[in-house]
């Protein structure tokens, strides 16, 4: 059975008791007033700070373990492959640190899908328990006395912690998206995702900690270092672990409740608990009981429409072309950071303390600050306009990096200053709008789908520089030289190209409401 809708001119507070429409149907709060509620909030409440505490505590554990891989890549080296001089082979080293972003795709797209498919709060904080499983798994990996190897448990346990890491990213996204009021929305998803420099800047600092008290151990035996890593990486589980409850008891998201489920009741009660407001006043309609809904036909509906999947493509396409430099760089900064002289004096300690010390400069030089830039610009100057400054710097940056490094290693300083920009219009530029654009810019049905694609398409690249990068470095010279790396910076300059053209194809979202956004998508369609 369905009751019919209609509307007459009663009305009731958010809140309040459901009234009775003249023909006996449900009535309650029209789609648009309750939703205005959120937009409406103008300073910042406790529900708010929860939001970015449990989203962006997230996103610092996953940067946290996505970069940790970096620093102890080394430790592994010298405890597993003494006889190789410390040196992991790269036939190794490359699916050691690409199988987490191989987990981190599969994860994207399976809880984007879930996302719109379930909704927001069957699914979320299911990801974070992933995360920490598979972060206490890494830290307590062994060997088969024959077979499997501690490198290769190491590398399928990153695997289950990548899946966790990906759907991070999809329900943070949209979840921080629809609870956001229009004007700070873009300051807010950022903020969540500025926590990556945070915890890119928690793995250096740890390590540092670490290493200076094992000191004494690791002088004497170098194997210590594995027990020293395991500490390094076990260290990631607890910010996980320390908003697990308040992942588990957020509430539906409202637009979720009422686009999707058309449940206004469950929406007008999630809205009312956020804002504290109980006096919205709004037109009384009657609801009716709705079929079931397929989210693949809705999904594929939506997108059968070009002007729809064009921004699709675009926020697939600036993602996928951002990470391939970006995670070139960040996974395999130690190369980068020997030409530039952050090199130890050849024993194991201070070539570890060097390497760890040298990324810790470049993460509170460049890295954190480049996102608060976006975070403090994002809402005046928008998203687009900022995407396309940083894709035409960094196209610079790695032209200078290229046709000048041989100098540049000779002027310590200039190199290091060069990098360090490259590395903070990554943040103020596309990696953050690359996350925030599609986790807005998409109607509710399908904001997480489509979210999580764009990231997954960002992860494909990633993967490709990290199984790549290690092989391509190497043409030309003898194993560990990297004589190829100038070209290689040459190659990311081109890249970086290629993602201001299709910063095109998005469009400017700043100041609109996903109602406002949501309807322009409609009338493209059309």
């Amino acid at each position: 059975m369905s009751e019919k809708y209609e509307s007459n001119s009663s009305t009731s507070t958010a809140g309040g008791p459901i009234d009775k429409a003249d023909n006996g149907s449900l009535a309650d709060a029209s789609p648009a007033a309750n939703l205005q509620a959120l937009d409406d909030v103008s300073s910042w409440n406790w529900f708010t700070i929860r939001t970015l505490i449990t989203s962006g505590t997230g996103f610092m554990t996953d940067a946290y373990d996505v970069f940790i891989i970096n620093l102890i890549v080394p430790m592994l080296g010298y405890v597993y492959f003494a006889d190789k001089g410390g040196h992991i082979p790269p036939n190794i080293e490359g699916p050691l640190k690409g199988m987490a972003s191989f987990g981190t795709l599969v994860g994207q797209l399976i809880f984007g899908y879930l996302g719109d498919a379930k909704g927001r709060k069957s699914i979320y904080g299911v990801e974070l328990m992933i995360i920490i499983l598979g972060t206490l798994c890494c830290a307590m990996v062994g060997s088969n006395v024959r077979g499997a190897t501690a490198i290769q448990y190491l590398t399928f346990w990153r695997f289950i912690l990548g899946v966790g890491i990906g759907g991070d990213y999809p329900m943070s996204a949209t979840v921080t998206s629809e609870w956001a009021a229009a004007g700070r929305r873009g300051q807010m998803m950022s903020i969540i995702f500025s926590m990556q420099g945070i915890g890119n800047m928690m793995a250096s600092i740890v390590t540092i900690i670490v290493l200076a008290s094992s000191k004494k151990y690791i002088i004497e035996d170098q194997m210590n270092l594995d027990w020293v890593w395991r500490i390094c990486i076990g260290v990631g589980a607890i910010p996980a672990v320390s908003t697990i409850y308040l992942r588990l008891t957020m509430p539906e998201s409202p637009r979720y409740a009422m686009d999707v489920e058309k449940d206004i009741e469950k929406a007008n009660a999630a809205i009312t608990n956020a804002t504290g407001n109980t006096g919205v006043e709004r037109e009384t309609v009657t609801r009716t009981v709705q079929p079931k809904r397929s989210h693949y036909r809705d999904f594929v509906e939506y997108f059968s429409h070009w002007e729809n999947a064009k921004i699709l493509l675009g926020t697939s396409l600036t993602w996928f072309l951002l990470d391939i430099a970006f995670y070139g760089i960040s996974l395999n900064q130690s190369y980068v950071l020997n030409a530039m002289g952050f090199v130890g004096d050849g024993t194991v300690y201070d070539n570890l303390w060097r390497t760890t010390l040298g990324n810790l400069t470049v993460s509170l030089l460049g890295f954190v600050p480049g996102y608060w830039f976006t975070v403090f610009l994002i809402e005046k100057w928008g998203r687009k306009r900022i995407q396309l400054m940083g894709f035409f710097n960094l196209t610079i940056l790695f032209i200078i990096l290229s046709v000048f490094f041989n100098q540049l290693q000779k002027i310590v300083p200039l190199f290091i200053a060069i990098f360090t920009l490259a590395q903070f219009f990554f943040n103020f530029g596309p990696n953050t709008t690359t996350f925030v654009v599609p986790g807005e810019v998409f109607p509710t049905r399908v904001r997480a789908t489509a979210h999580g694609i764009s990231a997954a398409s960002g992860k494909l690249g990633a993967i490709i520089a990290t199984f790549g990068f290690n092989q391509l470095v190497e043409i030309g010279g003898a194993p560990g030289e990297h004589a190829f790396l100038p070209e290689t910076l040459g190659i990311f300059a081109a890249v970086m190209f290629l993602g201001l053209l299709c910063t095109f194809l998005i469009p400017e979202t700043k100041g609109m409401s996903l109602e406002e956004i949501e309807e322009r998508g409609k009338a493209r369609a059309d």
